[in-house]
């Protein structure tokens, strides 16, 4: 009953924290400042025990409110949310050090630094080295620290999901400025493309994978920590916020890769499950389903039939598009030119940006990381990806109580091949499938003696 109360009202917390974001300005980078401080002092001052278990949450938390503090400019600069998942990374290293079977995230480090020397080389002056490099490699070096700290770390399951909802809490807050920032969408469409009105001015894509990642945490919340059915309704109504406003980006990558999470996630916890809890997650699972299609009719309402347009790839008079992924497969084709190419060490980071620049005139970001490692680090590149994929299957292996595993990377992989790495989010969400969940310790049970 105190750990709902205090669920409660972390969740108020959170939703005054979006209101005054939105009304004050002013306190946006001091309050952003302010939860780096109190991260930070929490790692140092946290018992040795629980450093671990800090360090994930104070990660959480930041790639969580990327979002949210990119759109408002309360973030310090841009790309911060990447230096500071290595920060707090680094800092646990420090207290905890690392698994001597993690080398292979050493390689992966080293693998990327070839292409910083080509780049030096190769890039123009249209492109600023140092800016450009930090953009297409910030990412991935967060995954390889991360990855390198996560490794074989040991939490239980509990401890997993207070992770997993320090992941909702700023979501929550991006909601509420969300709706304050654009109450009513009727206003703000413009056609069924992506809709920056609805997504605090900011990039649709981010904002939705993020509010999608948000989706997942609370539903994980819906059905293992809601025993009763009021808790079921609260958590299952900030689910309809949030997918609601996913849904209204009409950035449909984040929305996807929910529903995928979602699914990877059920079918773990209902093989796992004995045969009364699998009829529990049935009777939850048809809950969830109607606030899914609550939310799909009040979205069609809101968007005047839009939404069903832009699902079905159609445009708003109802034509079917050419292209459903919007020019990315077009940029995925000519990253895997530039590997043709460039075999062996490959053109470089951003050296696509240059290629695209010299060819079309105009400088074009990848959008998926994969085609994009090829282009740039050649054969390196299908070496990182050998790592990225196989190393954690072999810790699946040995360790099977991660009921998040194929969760956290399906979120990397997917999101990864629709966004690349612009967010942290990705990089730390695949470090959590390389943790070691372990099951809670029975406490001891203490027997009177008979005296005889």
């Amino acid at each position: 009953m105190i750990k709902d109360l205090n669920y409660l009202s972390l969740i108020v917390l959170h939703i005054v924290i979006g209101i005054l974001i939105f009304y004050l300005p002013i306190i946006r980078q001091p309050f952003y400042l302010a939860v780096i401080v109190y991260f930070v002092a929490q790692i140092i001052i946290a018992k040795k025990s629980k450093k671990t278990l800090t360090v994930l949450f104070a990660c959480s938390y930041i790639v969580a409110g990327e979002s949210l503090f990119r759109m408002t400019g309360g973030g310090l600069f841009y790309e911060i949310s990447k230096y500071l998942i290595i920060l707090f990374s680094i800092l646990g290293m420090f207290y905890s050090g690392i698994s001597n079977r993690s080398y292979p995230y050493f390689f992966y480090l080293i693998a990327l630094l070839p292409a910083v020397v080509l780049a030096s080389i190769n890039l123009g002056y249209d492109l600023i080295f140092r800016s450009s490099v930090a953009f297409v490699l910030s990412g991935p070096v967060a995954l390889g620290i991360s990855s390198l700290y996560c490794y074989n770390k040991r939490i239980t399951k509990s401890e997993l999901l207070d992770i997993i909802k320090y992941l909702s809490l700023p979501v929550i807050s991006m909601t509420t400025y969300l709706f304050l920032y654009s109450p009513s969408i009727k206003e703000t469409l413009a056609g069924t493309g992506s809709n920056f009105g609805a997504s605090g001015g900011f990039g649709p894509n981010q904002v939705s994978t993020i509010l999608g990642l948000g989706i997942f945490a609370l539903t994980v919340r819906f059905f293992l920590k809601s025993p009763n059915l009021l808790l079921k309704i609260f958590n299952g109504s900030l689910i309809i916020a949030i997918t609601f406003r996913a849904l209204v980006t009409f950035s449909r990558g984040g929305v996807f890769t929910a529903i995928l999470m979602i699914g990877a996630f059920l079918l773990l916890l209902f093989s796992n499950s004995s045969f009364n809890q699998k009829r529990r997650i049935i009777f939850a699972f048809i809950l969830f389903c109607l606030f899914g299609l609550v939310t799909w009719v009040v979205s069609k309402d809101q968007t005047n039939g839009l939404i069903e347009n832009r699902y079905a790839n159609q445009d708003a008079v109802g034509r079917n598009k050419d292209d459903i992924t919007t020019g990315r497969t077009d940029l995925f084709l000519g990253e895997l030119e530039g590997f043709i190419n460039h075999p062996y060490l490959g053109v470089g980071a951003s050296g696509m940006k240059q290629v695209r620049l010299e060819k079309e005139g105009q400088i074009i970001a990848s959008h998926n990381e994969i085609s994009r490692l090829l282009s740039e680090h050649g054969i390196l590149g299908i070496f990182i990806i050998c790592i990225l994929l196989l190393k954690p299957l072999s810790i699946r292996e040995k360790s099977k109580n991660n009921l998040f595993f194929y969760a956290f990377l399906v979120f990397w992989f997917a999101t990864i091949n629709h966004s690349a790495m612009r967010l942290a989010a990705p990089g730390f969400i695949y470090a959590l499938a390389l943790l070691n969940v372990t099951n809670e310790k029975k406490r001891p049970i203490h027997r009177k003696r008979i005296i005889q």
